[in-house]
């Protein structure tokens, strides 16, 4: 099995976990950090709104909360209607994202698209801004 189709059978399952009763839209993702783990996670929401977390940011939090620190060399995004990760979750990803981290976007009719992490975000504000 490719890491594609284990990161979207992962990210898919996910997706049947999300709490929306808001939106209804159930999203999974799941990540394979440099060192080969997988972590996934889905969307909850919260009636305030502001309080919602993303699948991607579930899943990141996991990983980092379970390992210490990592990079994120690829990250799998699954929703019926193939949904992008918001900007939120974007500036989330930069802050952990390897160099050359790879963003699949996948649907519920089996199609997937992937991007460079600097194609869907040129000019990320990353600790590197911090460090010097």
């Amino acid at each position: 099995m490719s890491t594609n189709q284990l990161l979207r059978e992962k990210a898919k399952a996910q997706s049947q976990h999300a709490y929306s009763p808001y939106s209804n839209a159930k999203i999974g993702s799941a990540l394979e950090t440099s060192d080969g783990k997988i972590f996934s996670g889905c969307n909850i929401e919260n009636s305030s709104y502001g309080a919602t977390v993303c699948a991607e940011r579930v899943a990141i939090w996991k990983a980092m909360s379970e390992t210490g620190g990592m990079k994120i060399k690829k990250i799998y995004v699954y929703s019926e209607d193939g949904w992008p990760p918001c900007g939120m979750c974007r500036q989330v990803m930069s802050e952990f994202a390897d160099p050359e981290m790879k963003l699949v976007i996948g649907n519920g009719k089996g199609h997937e698209t992937e991007y460079k992490f600097t194609e869907i975000m040129p000019l990320s504000f990353t600790p590197d801004y911090l460090n010097k």
